[in-house]
């Protein structure tokens, strides 16, 4: 099997199997006990802490959440903002987030926050200036992910984060790098963000835990209830080999970046020019000047993406349509609608994406089969 479905998830790096496995035998105390067994539990948690603050650029350690993954970082950031201080604040995002921002929005709206939902181009950017012109002085925060997580598409989060606050100075910007940081890279700096969600998974660390990046100072209320772990941010006991594993990954990731970017970034490219050239009628969806080097999001006119789909799974090419965290019907993509794609036309579109383990090679071989399996639908 080529699997390239690596933007739903990706293989567990060696590095990461390797730094998680004594907190699964002697180590495995709950890192919030008083004996020793728990304190050399705790004690890799917070080493593993300060070094996800380190990579992330945050100033202190304790600016890291652990969560237990994307999704859940996403809600914190965006209801816990908005919800924080008994007060309802207002949120501004876009109609291509993923769902969990989505959601988060939709649940302050129900609560009475003022929502606004900014649209996107054909491509799927946001403009900058259409966010600073929704932000009201009733919005507390602004959540705008760095790379779409279906076509692929990178947005100027940074000029993002600057015209919102120039509408409203006490704004707070969220972003959900979650896809992007593999490939791209994430900091404080870079992304001019006051909250940053990650998920382990989506670079090469275990599934079920995340982290949320959150600047000193501002007030969040939890979505989870309980012991007050995390300073009372996140209640629940830590996985810690999950934590410690994520943050291993992080570090393989941020080590072999610019490796990766090429490796797969020739990948994607060969794949597309030889698709293009196999099946001339193919479109490729997306920013193509500024998107993830690992997305390739193509529309096969004719061709039901289902049926492609478990064509290819049949001939040995894991592919997807759509997001992998969506549940249950198959769906349009709102994400392809925001972009004014038709119904019939998101019908007929695949996501392939590469990954760390992927080769150059992969890209010519995953495009020989597309090819083949479309000339026998056809």
């Amino acid at each position: 099997m080529l699997y390239l479905d690596h933007a739903a998830t990706t293989a567990v790096r060696p590095e990461t199997r390797a730094a998680m496995a004594p907190f699964f035998d002697d180590a495995f105390g709950n890192p919030s006990g008083v004996h020793a067994v728990s304190q050399r539990a705790k004690n890799a948690m917070e080493q593993a802490r300060e070094r996800a603050a380190e990579l992330l650029g945050a100033d202190r350690p304790l600016e890291i959440v652990f969560t237990g993954g994307g999704t859940e970082a996403d809600n914190l950031a965006v209801t816990g903002v908005a919800l924080a201080g008994g007060n309802i604040g207002g949120v501004v995002t876009t109609a291509i987030e993923h769902e969990a921002v989505r959601e988060s929005a939709d649940f302050v709206a129900r609560f009475g926050g003022q929502v606004a939902i900014v649209g996107v181009d054909g491509y799927g950017r946001v403009d900058p200036e259409r966010i600073a012109a929704a932000v009201t002085a009733q919005t507390r925060v602004v959540s705008v992910m760095t790379a779409n997580n279906e076509v692929g598409t990178v947005q100027p989060v940074a000029a993002i984060a600057a015209a919102a606050r120039s509408a409203n100075t006490d704004v707070l910007v969220h972003t959900d790098a979650v896809q992007a940081y593999i490939s791209e890279e994430i900091t404080t700096a870079s992304t001019g963000a006051d909250l940053i969600a990650l998920a382990a998974h989506k670079f090469g660390g275990p599934k079920g835990v995340g982290l949320l990046y959150v600047r000193d100072g501002i007030d969040l209320e939890p979505v989870l209830h309980g012991g007050g772990q995390e300073l009372g941010r996140r209640s629940g006991t830590h996985n810690v080999a999950g934590i410690v594993g994520m943050v291993a990954a992080m570090e393989a990731t941020v080590a072999d970046r610019a490796a990766l970017r090429q490796r797969v970034g020739r990948a994607r490219d060969r794949f597309e020019h030889a698709l293009v050239a196999a099946v001339p009628d193919v479109e490729i969806n997306g920013a193509l000047e500024s998107r993830l080097v690992q997305h390739s999001h193509v529309r096969i006119p004719g061709v039901p993406a289902e049926t492609l789909l478990i064509r290819l799974d049949q001939a040995g090419l894991a592919a997807a349509a759509g997001s992998a965290c969506q549940s249950g019907a198959v769906e349009v993509s709102h994400v392809l609608a925001a972009m004014g794609v038709d119904e019939k036309a998101a019908a007929e579109c695949v996501r392939f994406s590469f990954g760390w383990p992927s080769t150059p090679d992969d890209g010519d071989v995953a495009a020989a089969r597309v090819a083949a399996t479309v000339g026998e639908l056809r």
